[in-house]
């Protein structure tokens, strides 16, 4: 059974990193080690306040939701009494994290001037699609360069952060999320999101969404507690971890630093086992961790319950290499 704990909100304080060699988990608190919010990227389908309803019957606790289809860029005019209705159907089904997904389509680094302003306008109603219905993350691919080179595509890409973070409240924070490093695609490292938060002037609302399958194609062995703790200490040193806000898990389908976003079902990829490792962080506690890619078996669903298994194994392992350092 997972831990009592944890709260609908995902405001974590985390202490500055120590400058020392100690392992990561020695600088986050006992007081953190709380539960984690299980969930699973749902269909709207039927209106957006079915997702609440589909997330329940798998048994999760959060949820995340494209707010229009993922392919178009015409936004999805939704009734206030649909938003309504998720609100209260969230407060019934005790459903902790909502995260709204941007579409597939949204490229903020595209020199064409009407992609960028679709691109521009699609994370704008997202944006307040999610105010809507009581959302705490906006998670958005940033896009590609295309070629031309990342140190352009920050000049590109900055004013139109700073636009949408003022659609952000205390409640609400857009998070980019961590790319595989296809072609130009732009987040491939943590170096690369550090730079885009600098050129936004470090906005406090500017969160991070960390996809195990994306890590691992651009080469962090998130199986690999060494690995793992190394690239979390980078974040912490060039971010700060209080910026995470949502994980999505998901196994992959190809080798380690591959580049290609290629997500396999939990526990079935070359990751498999090792999602324990990432799972159990102590850094992760208190994050919903959102699967997107998942066998919808309806009430028999077991995607989630393979989720908890891996993290109370995971936290289990983290235990253990703690007392061996003398934690």
């Amino acid at each position: 059974m997972e831990e009592p704990g944890g709260s609908p909100s995902i405001n974590r304080e985390v202490p500055p990193a120590s400058g020392s060699d100690r392992n990561l988990r020695e600088q986050i608190p006992v007081l953190r080690l709380l539960a984690v919010h299980f969930g699973a990227h749902v269909s709207a389908a039927g209106g957006i306040s079915k997702a609440i309803d589909r997330v329940a019957e798998i048994g999760g606790d959060a949820v995340q939701v494209f707010t229009q289809s993922p392919r178009m860029w015409k936004p999805t005019a939704h009734a206030p009494e649909e938003l309504e209705r998720f609100r209260v159907r969230r407060k019934e089904a005790g459903v902790r994290s909502v995260s709204c997904h941007a579409l597939y389509l949204v490229n903020l680094a595209s020199r064409d001037a009407e992609t960028r302003a679709n691109s521009l306008a699609a994370l704008r109603a997202t944006m307040e699609t999610a105010q809507g219905i009581g959302a705490e993350a906006v998670v958005f691919h940033v896009g590609s360069h295309l070629g031309y080179g990342f140190d352009e595509a920050v000049d590109v890409v900055a004013p139109a952060l700073r636009e949408l973070l003022d659609l952000t409240t205390d409640d609400l924070w857009l998070c980019m999320e961590n790319a595989a490093g296809t072609g130009g695609t732009i987040g491939r490292s943590i170096s690369e999101l550090a730079t885009l938060c600098d050129a936004a002037g470090g906005h406090p609302r500017l969160g991070l969404c960390l996809d195990s399958c994306h890590w691992w194609a651009s080469g962090v062995d998130v199986a690999d507690r060494t690995a793992l703790d190394d690239a979390l200490r980078d974040l912490d040193e060039r971010m700060g971890l209080e910026r995470l806000r949502v994980l999505h898990v998901n196994d992959s389908k190809t080798p380690l630093g591959s580049n290609r976003d290629r997500h396999e079902l939990v526990g079935r990829g070359l990751i498999g086992d090792g999602l324990a490792t990432f799972l159990g962080h102590p850094a992760f506690q208190q994050l919903p961790a959102i699967v997107e890619t998942w066998e919808d078996e309806g009430r028999d669903t077991k995607d989630l319950d393979r989720m908890r298994a891996l993290r109370r194994k995971g936290r289990r392992r983290w235990a253990l290499w703690g007392q061996t350092r003398g934690v």
